[in-house]
C-alpha cells in the first residue's frame, strides 16, 4: 500500500478547459485512462476492462462503458478531470460541463460533509469499495449510489495525481 502522497505534477488548474471529449482524435485520453485503470488494479487487484487490450481499446471501452467511471484532479477544489459517457448521463452534463465541475458538487450541500470523510478514508487506506450515497444530477434529479469504489490515483512516476471513483448500480430517489 502507498503511504507518501507527494504533490502532483500533473495539471491541477481549477477549471479543465483545453482537454477535448474523449474521442479518436485523442486517443480516447489513454494516457489518463492507463494511469486510471492502473492506479486501480495495483491498488484493489480489480479489472474494468477486458485484460490485453491496448491503451487505445481499453479507453475507448473505458469510455463507452455500462457503468459510471470518474475521476477528479488535486487541486485545492478538486474537479472532475475524467468522466465516462455513462457518468456524463447520469450528471445530465456534457464533457466540457462535467470537466469544469467541482467534484464536491455533485453531492447535495447536506452530504458534502460525508464525502469528505470518504475522502478522507480513500486518502489514508488508498481506496475504498463500500461507499453508498446521494449524488444529484445538473438538473437536481437526486440519485442514491450503491458500493462505489474510490481509490487513489498514481501518475507513472508513482506521484498522487487524484482519485478515481465507478460504480454500477444507482436508483433514482
Amino acid at each position: 500500500m502507498r503511504v507518501a502522497i507527494r504533490p502532483s505534477r500533473m495539471p491541477t488548474e481549477a477549471h479543465n478547459t483545453t482537454t477535448p471529449p474523449p474521442s479518436t482524435d485523442n486517443e480516447y485520453l489513454a494516457d489518463h485512462v492507463s494511469v486510471l485503470l492502473k492506479s486501480l488494479n495495483e491498488l484493489t487487484g480489480r479489472t474494468l476492462v477486458p485484460l490485453g487490450l491496448s491503451n487505445f481499446s481499453a479507453a475507448k471501452t473505458l469510455y463507452e462503458a455500462p457503468f459510471v467511471v470518474l475521476s477528479h484532479n488535486t487541486a485545492a477544489e478538486p474537479v472532475f478531470n475524467y468522466a465516462n459517457l455513462t457518468a456524463q448521463r447520469l450528471f445530465e452534463l456534457n464533457w466540457g460541463a462535467i470537466t469544469t465541475l467541482p467534484s464536491r458538487k455533485s453531492a447535495e450541500a447536506v452530504e458534502r460533509d460525508e464525502r469528505s470523510r470518504l475522502l478522507q478514508r480513500v486518502t489514508e487506506n488508498g481506496y475504498i469499495d463500500d461507499y453508498t450515497g446521494i449524488r444529484i444530477s445538473s438538473s437536481g434529479r437526486r440519485f442514491r449510489v450503491y458500493d462505489a469504489v474510490v481509490w487513489n490515483m498514481y501518475d507513472t512516476d508513482n506521484v498522487y495525481c487524484g482519485q478515481g471513483a465507478t460504480f454500477s448500480r444507482w436508483t433514482f430517489v
